[in-house]
């Protein structure tokens, strides 16, 4: 049986020890750097399934890390940082992180964070290949060739943007997604006063495709940050 590969990059001994515990308790393999140049090198050899990533490491900042690795690389990347501001967050998920964690943060939370990664990954490309024009979560479901999507097979009548933004979601189903980085892909720009706008069309498609808006199963919402949609 295939054991998922971990690359965890972190510094600090006590944060490794305790992710490395972790992982071994759950089965994961995994690999261990304590410095960017590292991390950089083992991402190319180690061919890992995910990557755990801290932003304060002593040579480089983490983030130039997750750009550097986008260049050529899909995988998976969960920042774990003390850095707390939804400046970083947005940052770190503006140049490609999946997920961000802030220390101190839960085991539990961890390993969550880690399964819906490694479900993105194994299903990222049966979405966007293996199925062609098709995409199911759950009881949702969007026909892309037609341009429809269905919920318990009844169709969902959706206006052009609330469309476009449902698929923009579906495409990267598991990972949070900036506001900057759904107005470029929806309206084409990331301008700070379109953020509003977002936020309504955000609430108008939950209405059509959550029974209930008020506790989303579909779209999760990652306040000052952006949104995720959730694999059901």
């Amino acid at each position: 049986m295939y054991k998922p590969k971990i690359l965890v990059v972190e510094d600090d001994p006590a944060i490794t020890n305790l992710i490395r515990t972790t992982l071994e308790t759950q089965d994961y393999q995994y690999h261990t750097a304590k410095n960017g140049s590292a991390a950089l090198m083992d991402a190319v050899s180690y061919n890992a399934d995910v990557i755990i990533l801290d932003l304060g490491l002593p040579d480089m900042d983490g983030v130039d890390i997750i750009r550097k690795v986008r260049g050529w690389s899909n995988v998976p990347i969960i920042v774990v940082s003390a850095r707390s501001e939804d400046r970083d967050k947005v940052e770190a998920l503006d140049a490609g992180a999946d997920d961000y964690l802030t220390k101190p943060f839960s085991i539990d939370e961890l390993l969550a964070r880690l399964r819906v990664a490694l479900r993105r990954s194994r299903t990222e490309e049966t979405d966007m290949h293996s199925s062609g024009s098709t995409y199911t979560n759950g009881a949702l479901s969007i026909d892309y060739a037609a341009g429809c999507a269905y919920l318990d097979g009844a169709e969902v009548h959706l206006t052009p943007i609330e469309y476009k933004l449902l698929c923009v979601l579906a495409r990267n189903t598991g990972k949070v997604l900036t506001h900057n980085y759904i107005l470029k892909e929806v309206w084409g720009s990331a301008l700070a006063s379109d953020t509003p706008s977002l936020r309504v069309f955000m609430a108008t498609l939950r209405k059509k495709i959550e029974k209930d808006p008020s506790n989303p199963q579909y779209i999760q919402t990652h306040i000052g940050v952006g949104y995720r949609m959730i694999r059901k």
